[in-house]
């Protein structure tokens, strides 16, 4: 149902990017820049694609401990159980949310959502997807009290929901609102790297929680907000936005000489390091001055990247669609292919020539296997004309590639944020 949700949802939150995209044009205030969107975007669908396979995980336990755990069972027609369900997922978000800036191994998986250097509604949908491995840790109490699993599944929606709107510039101060809820306002101080504003305002839908554990702040007109990580990404890389801060946990405590430094770098604060790697490995201090990372594209490589995504994201409402009708294997296929595809799109958009290589492959692959086999993914037969349209779709490609990035020097390499 929640995978379901979030797909019926998406034409919604196109339609808000798109409004908040004029508005911003309108008032010559405009938040979004070409890669970092498509980024944030092609992030929030690998999202989706390992949430297809987790889900199961995280609601899969919640179920066995209502099951076999809980105290009580709360009944599921009940106006109390409800609201009272999403007051508690609420509060267990803030300290999953605070916790994820807190603790290293936690952070490796937050720190997606904060790596944009822009705000605004594709922001919202910039998401890990890693999240789901640990983050059912932080819902327990709620099964343990006998919360049904519907309830729990539909107060996690309207929870996840509510926190879109508040991604935009475009909404300023809102009085008591402000003060009570989350709202666009004290949600851009979240996004901040400014000292002042760093590590705070934690809540989902009630900011209350900040006030009552002392992690409140107010957006300070004399303070603009300055938005990004302390480590900035400077890639438009997926995978490697995904699993940066992995990398670093997983060399500091590989090479850490003490045994306790090697588990210690795990549950510590981001940015700590045992002293004999951080003599290795020195940080590179934070200028909060830095350029904001934008390699440059002309707009036939923008309008190349844009057709590629936008078919991958078709394509991935389908496979969200057919997931659970198809094997395991075919599914692992399917994704892969998808998130191969999003892959190669980053590291044109970074102008790199090996992956005009890769997009090559992968589009006389892709026309090649639904010739040999009359199939898309899942056993879906084509009839000819589709296996037609797909052949001329990447034979167009492929032409519009060389044309595109035949001279397109390389501007910037992902390993180099390292």
């Amino acid at each position: 149902m929640f995978q379901k949700i979030i797909t019926l949802a998406t034409p919604v939150f196109f339609l808000l990017i798109f409004l908040e995209l004029g508005v911003g044009l309108l008032r010559k205030k405009n938040t979004y820049r070409f890669s970092d969107t498509l980024n944030s975007l092609s992030l929030g669908v690998y999202s989706q694609l390992f949430g297809a396979f987790l889900q199961v995980l995280r609601v899969g336990i919640y179920a066995w401990l209502f099951q076999h755990v809980a105290i009580f069972h709360l009944p599921a027609d009940s106006i109390w159980t409800w609201v009272s369900g999403l007051l508690l997922y609420d509060l267990c978000y803030y300290w999953l949310h605070r916790m994820g800036h807190e603790v290293n191994v936690l952070w490796a998986a937050h720190v997606v959502h904060h790596q944009s250097e822009r705000y605004n509604l594709s922001t919202a949908l910039r998401q890990t997807s890693s999240d789901l491995l640990l983050s059912w840790i932080f819902y327990t109490p709620l099964a343990i009290l006998g919360y049904p699993v519907e309830v729990f599944a539909v107060i996690a929606l309207i929870d996840l929901l509510y926190q879109f709107w508040v991604h935009t510039e475009q909404i300023g101060r809102l009085g008591w609102f402000d003060r009570v809820f989350v709202s666009p306002s004290n949600h851009r101080v979240h996004h901040a790297v400014n000292d002042i504003y760093l590590d705070k305002n934690y809540g989902g839908i009630l900011i209350l929680w900040d006030r009552l554990f002392g992690t409140y702040i107010d957006e300070l007109e004399h303070e603009p907000v300055v938005y990004g990580t302390r480590a900035p990404l400077q890639s438009w890389n997926p995978i490697w936005a995904n699993i940066e801060v992995y990398k670093v946990i997983w060399r500091d405590a590989w090479h850490a000489r003490r045994w306790s430094d090697k588990v210690k770098v795990w549950f510590a604060r981001p940015g700590w390091h045992p002293e004999d790697v951080a003599a290795t490995f020195p940080s590179t201090p934070f200028d909060i001055a830095h350029p904001v990372y934008e390699p440059p594209l002309s707009r036939g490589e923008q309008l190349y990247c844009l057709a590629q995504f936008t078919v991958t994201l078709l394509v991935t409402t389908h496979f969200l669609d057919a997931y659970p009708r198809i094997s395991a294997s075919e599914a692992a296929g399917y994704a892969l292919w998808l998130g191969a595809g999003l892959w190669i799109v980053g590291g044109l958009l970074e102008r790199r020539p090996a992956y005009i290589l890769c997009e090559a492959v992968r589009l006389v692959a892709t026309a090649a296997g639904v010739w040999a086999s009359g199939a898309w993914f899942g056993n879906v037969a084509l009839p000819f004309a589709a296996q037609a349209a797909i052949a001329a779709f990447a034979v167009a490609s492929l032409v519009a590639l060389w044309l595109t990035f035949k001279r397109a020097p390389a501007a910037h390499a992902h390993l180099s944020a390292q």
